[in-house]
C-alpha cells in the first residue's frame, strides 16, 4: 500500500550520494514509495542538461523502476488549485513544482519525503517528513 510520495530533492540525493541510512529506508519502505510524474519530469531534465545525460538518465531509470509512478491527474490538480489560492492569499507561495507534487501527494492522501520541510509544512492538510536529516 502506497504511504509515501518522494519529493524531486530526496530523489537527486538519493541518486547523488547514496546515503546508506537513506537507502535501508528505501528497503524496509519498498513497496509503500511512489513519486509523481511531476518528479520524474524534473529528475529526467535534471539528467538531460547534466554532463552526462546518458548515464544520469540510466541513474534516473534504475532509481524510478524500483517505485510507483502516479500520473497527475485532475484530482491533483484540483489540489493544487486549492494550495496555490489559499498560500497566495497567505503571501506564502512554494515553488510551482513543490505546489504540484503537494498538490498530487494531498489528493492521495500521502506523505512527502522531502528534505525541504519548509516549503511543504506550509500547505494545509498535507503530511510531510525529512528522511534527509537521518541520513
Amino acid at each position: 500500500m502506497l504511504r509515501y510520495m518522494l519529493d524531486t530533492n530526496l530523489c537527486i540525493r538519493v541518486l547523488r550520494d547514496r546515503p546508506p541510512g537513506l537507502r535501508e529506508r528505501f528497503n524496509a519502505e519498498a513497496g509503500a514509495l511512489c513519486i509523481s510524474t511531476v518528479t520524474l519530469a524534473e529528475l529526467l531534465h535534471g539528467a538531460a542538461k547534466s554532463a552526462r545525460p546518458v548515464e544520469q538518465r540510466h541513474e534516473v531509470e534504475r532509481l524510478v523502476g524500483r517505485l510507483e509512478v502516479l500520473p497527475f491527474d485532475e484530482t491533483a490538480a484540483g489540489h493544487y488549485g486549492e494550495i496555490r489560492t489559499d498560500l497566495e492569499r497567505r503571501g506564502t507561495i512554494i515553488g510551482p513544482y513543490d505546489l504540484m507534487i503537494a498538490g498530487h501527494a494531498r489528493s492521495r492522501g500521502l506523505t512527502v519525503i522531502t528534505g525541504n520541510l519548509g516549503e511543504f509544512r506550509r500547505v494545509d492538510g498535507l503530511m510531510s517528513e525529512d528522511w534527509l536529516s537521518d541520513a
